[in-house]
């Protein structure tokens, strides 16, 4: 067993470098074995836990998957030998989905269990399945795995019923090799879609409109190999500036696109922290008290989901009276019982936190009950008086690539210890 030990109350200085975004690589990766012929060579992979766990499942499949360094792949998928994706990989990440519509694209079939993933709340794929039925799929369910079969796919005119990150990016892959033009209406705009419709462009697809409110696909017969760059983790990037803005540091956080990170920037600014853009990186730093804000989660380009937790750790020890609206998941406030452990004053009605800033945290024996609740724990440690230990930190693994040295090289006392 292993887990995180960090002696609080030291200010974050110095610059840190962004690693490639998780939620991109999570869905490029499987797409890339809609390449039939040529190699798919990726870089600015993160070096994370889900990454070696689709590396696992693409070999699985017949892919070659090599490793050119530690933050590059080549896949070739030219001999792709299976569309079962039934392995323990695919039950344990939720992204694993993805492999549904690049399967169902490039062969028409595809087998594939049900995936899992952190758990956060309930997330249905009836969007994934009402896009792949329009398409021309049926679909099926039997024994816990999605079972997806077409004679051929066609180009339909598709409008989800809520915005879904995950449908959008699966339905475009699915639509890429389709007959004739697919119309997305209803989509999400996060930049991990962009993302993922850029590499397919590499490879040869024709897709306009991501990051609007409508996607077009126009159909392509086959799709090549690349050279592809996946682009800065912007959850990874609003962590970090949160933990600047937390130990009241003055951080650097280089490689990174400015424009993702507004909403987050926004609410440290409003909480008075000073934030300066450049062209690939952002500057955080505090020289006064902060003040507590209202934080209402939202799709891009609002409060990104996925960074609420680590914000309500921030929240929790700046005066004044604070709430997080959670509007995407409804089991995301799991980590508010680890921070009460530390003196944290947070009361959950619903799907929102009402937090009674406190003048400090205690540390404490917490446990990261998901991926960006863990990345919450750290912080609170950061900042907490003591030592804070951090259980359970696979799930902080699958997302932060090295965390410990990251912070390490900013000046926490942090380190990982194995039992």
């Amino acid at each position: 067993m292993e887990k995180l030990v960090i002696s609080g109350g030291k200010s974050l200085k110095g610059s840190v470098d962004i690693n490639g975004a998780k939620n991109s690589a999570v869905a490029i990766l499987p797409a890339a074995i809609m390449a039939s012929e040529g190699k798919c060579t990726i870089d600015n992979v993160p070096d994370i836990e889900d990454v070696h766990c689709l590396e696992r499942i693409l070999r699985s499949l017949g892919c070659t998957v090599n490793k050119l360094d530690n933050n590059t792949l080549e896949i070739d998928a030219t001999d792709v030998r299976s569309v079962e994706a039934c392995t323990d990989d695919v039950r344990r990440m939720r992204a694993s989905y993805y492999f549904i519509g690049a399967l169902l694209s490039r062969f028409k079939k595809a087998r594939v269990e049900l995936p899992g993933g952190c758990p956060i709340g309930v997330r249905p794929i009836d969007q994934h399945i009402k896009g792949f039925e329009a398409l021309g799929a049926s679909v099926t369910i039997e024994h816990g795995a999605v079972i997806v079969e077409a004679e051929h796919l066609h180009g339909a005119n598709i409008f989800f019923d809520v915005v879904t990150v995950g449908a959008t990016i699966n339905v475009m892959i699915a639509a890429t090799l389709a007959e004739g033009t697919t119309v997305l209406e209803n989509v999400a705009k996060e930049p991990h879609v962009v993302d993922v419709a850029n590499f397919l462009n590499s490879m040869g697809a024709d897709i306009k409109g991501a990051g609007t409110d409508i996607i077009r696909v126009k159909g392509v017969e086959k799709l090549s190999g690349c050279n592809y760059s996946v682009i800065p983790d912007q959850i990874e990037a609003g962590t970090f500036m949160i933990a600047a803005a937390a130990t009241k540091g003055d951080v650097t956080i280089t490689n990174v696109i400015p424009k993702h990170l507004e909403s987050i920037a926004a609410k440290l600014i409003e909480m008075g922290a000073t934030v300066e853009e450049g062209d690939d990186s952002v500057r955080v730093y505090v020289e006064r008290d902060l003040k507590g804000v209202n934080v209402k989660t939202a799709p891009y380009p609002g409060f990104p989901t996925d960074v609420q937790q680590p914000m309500s750790a921030l929240l929790s020890i700046v005066p004044g009276k604070s709430l997080i609206a959670e509007s995407i998941w409804e089991s995301r406030h799991k980590h508010i019982d680890e921070l009460k452990k530390m003196g944290a004053t947070i009361k959950v009605e619903g799907r929102t936190a009402i937090i009674e800033g406190s003048e400090k945290l205690a540390g404490a024996s917490v446990i990261a009950t998901d991926l960006r609740a863990g990345a919450a724990m750290v912080i609170a440690g950061l900042v907490a008086e003591g030592v804070t230990e951090i259980l359970e930190i696979e799930h902080i693994d699958r997302g932060y690539p090295h965390i410990e040295d990251k912070f390490t090289a900013l000046g926490a006392d942090i380190v990982r210890v194995i039992e």
